[in-house]
């Protein structure tokens, strides 16, 4: 799967997920304070360079964790619900205690808006900074990270010994709303639109990275302050001459308007796709959307608006693409679709999308009636299944262009991605009302414009990256340890795998995998290493069920039984595969009881971390770090040049 791609399904999830790559990193607390002589860490081989660029972060009125006079000033833009801001607070707090009083924390708030606790979190942890416990209560927080429900968050005021009369009043302070307001402001404004994001004395380094990245860049400044102290300046004013001339905003490169144009595909228009404008538009975008996916709702807005300002020369095609994640993605798609052979589409696309927190069976048959459908006709649809052979055909050619993720859209074949603004849209699309009109001017019909614009923005379009191209040259050592292995044991090529029972995407690469190992028998062997992530409920029972099972010897066919029934993940459900699968049930369940497997589905987590598999499934090809369910060209991709160089070094060896 394309990151870019991943990044809109999830947004801050996205950030974590594409973090940087390991360096070694000091080996104790007096090392980690001095850069390497005449060559700054952050440029270390194997580690994707930091921007220089350094941006004017103002830090008034933030909380604030450190020394006034530390020489490094760390400023995070976090989320108390975001799974990998909760991974980067561990990776935070390891920091300060080893870089002591020259490393300060400054926290900034951005509640991203699909997590419905993170802004009563953000005013909670504000509001006892009121009584001087900000801290207590943001390292509750990131602790109980499940748990931020309102109950909760009085009980960890408690906790931590507020006034908890005051405590509440001062949430409901308007002044807080207002803080985060300014604050989201100012990460969007510094390019910093997922969580979380790091300012290190101004310069950007984004998402839940290994602590070695963090390391490097934290060993470049520090040299630079130290320099800068020994020529006059105070400790105390480090940062501020640090950032005094920084950028006050994002380059207009990172406009992801302009990164998305820039490929183009030939997207087909099926005649039974609803369609919104004139059949002869001189522009035509096509959406590949889902109904339960909070971006898709977030552009309706903006999509009506393109639809009032462009109504004669804009046209929309929908097609669906519900996410295997999203439960009632589908049935809301099979709605609407049934809703289009009554001709009211539409009406039912708002009605979904005003309505997507209840996407239920009654919800749907409300809605048709609330429409005027013929809500028995619009049942027996339902019940027949009748559009799902349509809905199947939208999802396999938004695969086959690249739209894994939603809301995606091809604007005359330029792929845009995500619910990004109005002017956004606006810039695409009247470039390329320009194209149309001189093709208009030259002779061209009405009726073939799409054609012709499409043809021509292909023809124009810079070549596609080879696949694989995400999978980076710089090695790793992974060791292998004691994780779950298949394949020949002196195979030339090791595949370590981080991953977990409950993601949708680890489940996608199962078939991919098993390519692999059908097509380079003896050549390549699989370890296995656990990733449970925080947001997956069942994914460490699940890891502690097959490890349970490796016990036993039988790990692969319980992997197998995991992912086959990736949303059956229950305790009496793995009490069952176990059953299934042939194992000492009795054992199976004792091992289970115990934990007995805890440690190492936590050492595996953190080895994960460690190397920046920050999300799942990261694979690391002989040490080389490939990220997402990709296709099987990009795993053959570095395999074969694994084993070319495999080749050469046997040569060599005669």
């Amino acid at each position: 799967m394309k990151p870019n791609v991943i990044v809109a399904l999830i947004v801050g999830l996205l950030l974590g997920f594409l973090g940087g790559r390991v360096v070694s990193g000091p080996s104790s607390k007096t090392d980690a304070a001095k850069p390497a002589a005449n060559s700054p860490t952050a440029q270390a081989p194997g580690r994707r360079p930091v921007d220089p660029t350094v941006f004017k972060v103002n830090i008034e009125g933030s909380p604030v964790k450190g020394s006034p006079e530390a020489l490094v000033t760390l400023v995070e833009f976090s989320d108390y619900e975001c799974p990998f801001c909760s991974r980067a607070h561990a990776t935070v707090e390891k920091l300060q205690e080893q870089y002591g009083n020259k490393l300060r924390v400054v926290m900034k708030q951005n509640p991203l808006s699909f997590h419905p606790h993170a802004k009563p979190a953000a005013l909670a942890a504000l509001a006892a900074g009121e009584q001087g416990k900000y801290w207590e209560m943001h390292d509750k927080l990131f602790d109980n990270q499940k748990k931020l429900d309102e109950a909760s968050l009085e009980g960890y005021a408690k906790d931590v010994g507020l006034d908890v009369a005051k405590w509440k009043a001062d949430m409901a302070n308007p002044k807080f709303q207002d803080i985060i307001q300014k604050e989201q402001t100012q990460a969007s404004t510094l390019g910093a639109s997922g969580t979380p994001a790091f300012f290190i004395n101004g310069r950007f380094l984004s998402g839940a990275q290994p602590i070695d990245n963090f390391r490097a860049l934290i060993d470049e400044e520090m040299a630079k302050a130290e320099a800068l102290v020994k020529g006059g300046v105070p400790a105390s004013q480090v940062y501020a001459k640090v950032i005094e001339k920084g950028a006050e905003k994002a380059a207009p490169k990172q406009n992801p308007a302009q990164q998305a144009a820039a490929a183009v595909r030939k997207v087909e228009i099926p005649s039974d796709s609803p369609v919104f404008g004139p059949a002869n538009a001189k522009v035509t975008i096509v959406e590949f959307s889902d109904f339960e996916c909070p971006f898709c709702s977030r552009v309706v807005p903006t999509l009506t608006q393109i639809k009032q300002t462009y109504a004669k020369d804009v046209r929309v095609i929908f097609r669906n693409q519900p996410l295997p994640f999203h439960p009632s993605a589908k049935p809301a798609a099979e709605a609407a679709m049934a809703a289009h052979a009554q001709g009211k589409f539409w009406e039912m696309h708002d009605k979904l999308f005003t309505n997507q927190k209840a996407l239920d069976r009654a919800s749907l048959e409300k809605y048709a009636k609330e429409i005027g459908l013929n809500v028995a006709q619009f049942k027996a649809d339902l019940d027949s299944g009748k559009h799902k052979a349509k809905i199947e055909a939208d999802m396999s050619a938004g695969s086959a262009v690249g739209a894994n993720g939603t809301p995606t859209f091809f604007i005359n074949g330029r792929e845009f991605v995500g619910a990004q603004p109005f002017e956004s849209f606006k810039k695409v699309i009247d470039e390329e009302i320009a194209k149309a009109d001189k093709l208009l001017a030259s002779g061209t019909k009405p009726e073939e414009l799409y054609g012709k614009i499409l043809a021509a923005n292909i023809a124009a379009a810079p070549a596609a990256p080879a696949p694989g191209a995400e999978a980076e040259p710089p090695v790793q050592k992974v060791e292998v340890g004691n994780a779950p292995v298949k394949g020949a044991k002196n195979a030339p090529v090791t595949i370590v795998a981080f991953s977990d029972f409950e993601c949708p995407f680890c489940g996608r690469v199962i078939p991919t995998l098993k390519q692999i190992e059908d097509q380079y028998q003896g050549k390549v062997k699989v370890a296995f290493k656990n990733q449970p992530l925080p947001m997956h409920a069942n994914a460490k029972p699940a890891a502690a069920a097959a490890l349970a099972a490796n016990a036993q010897g039988k790990f692969w066919e319980m992997h197998d039984k995991l992912f086959t029934n990736q949303r059956a993940l229950d305790r009496a459900s793995l009490e069952k595969y176990a059953q299934e699968i042939g194992l000492n049930v009795n054992q199976f369940k004792a091992d289970l009881d115990s934990g007995k497997f805890n440690a190492q589905i936590e050492a595996d987590s953190a080895e994960g971390q460690r190397l920046g598999a920050s999300g799942t499934p990261t694979f690391f090809i002989n040490g080389r770090t490939l990220v997402g369910a990709q296709p099987l060209e990009a795993f053959k991709k570095v395999i074969d040049e694994e084993l070319k160089k495999a080749g050469a070094v046997a040569a060599d060896g005669k």
